[in-house]
């Protein structure tokens, strides 16, 4: 940890273009997670990301993974199940649940879980401020997937997802897109480059064009934002 900066008290964060190329995006590591650090970071383009036998890491990868809501793409049987309304959708209802279950899920290559106590804590305190939300998939009355992420203005940071029922996170994932449209919300940061995000349309960017997208959309107005679940027809294309 000694080539990246060590985060102490109230310091700032180091330009994003400072960080590692190996492994890609090591910004610092260091600080905390209370919300005002948080908000600071995802402002920055910068998030935290680091397992529970690790100091807190902090990232900002080039090139970078995002989503334009006008791009999304719904495979033909993904319809068929949003159609067939399988799940019944609700909006930020179990936040701290849906965090569990994504810390829970396992996942292909990926030993441990990042969301950990400390993590959920952290952004249950940002969901309880209104700057972090879940979109949830239920059946039965059972919550069987979901995923939860950051707004800021005009700006959603995804955080991560999870299914225990087929397609139960993709069907949350068309529902965010679609109350994003709604609201004015041009972009999803996904983060870091997978085949499953490309499947829906997400493409990675450079840093620096994220960067300058960002800074604008953080810094518009998002009063008028309505986070809860929309019709079927609204969520089609």
């Amino acid at each position: 940890m000694s080539r990246i900066p060590w985060l102490s008290g109230n310091a700032a964060f180091p330009p994003i273009d400072t960080a590692m190329a190996e492994p890609n995006g090591l910004l610092a590591a260091g600080g905390d997670l209370k919300p005002a650090r948080l908000v600071a970071a995802y402002e920055h383009g910068i998030f935290p990301w680091s397992t529970a036998d690790e100091p807190l890491l902090w990232w900002s990868p080039d090139p970078r993974m995002v989503l334009y809501v006008d791009e999304f793409k719904l495979r033909r049987s993904l319809v068929k199940t949003i159609r067939g309304e399988r799940y019944e959708i609700r909006v930020d209802s179990a936040f701290a649940d849906v965090m569990l279950g994504c810390a829970m899920t396992p996942r292909r290559g990926q030993l441990g879980t990042w969301i950990t106590p400390a993590m959920i804590d952290a952004y249950v305190a940002l969901h309880r401020r209104g700057l972090a939300h879940s979109v949830e998939a239920w059946h039965e009355d059972q919550l069987v997937g979901g995923l939860y992420g950051v707004a800021i203005g005009r700006m959603f940071f995804g955080e991560s997802m999870y299914a225990q029922a087929t397609d139960a996170s993709k069907v949350a994932l068309a529902h965010l897109v679609a109350i994003l449209r709604k609201n004015g919300f041009p972009m999803i940061d996904c983060q870091q480059e997978t085949a499953h995000l490309a499947s829906f349309g997400a493409r990675p960017i450079r840093r620096a064009a994220f960067a300058k997208e960002l800074h604008a959309l953080v810094h518009c107005p998002a009063s008028e934002a309505c986070w809860a679940p929309l019709p079927v027809s609204d969520v089609l294309p």
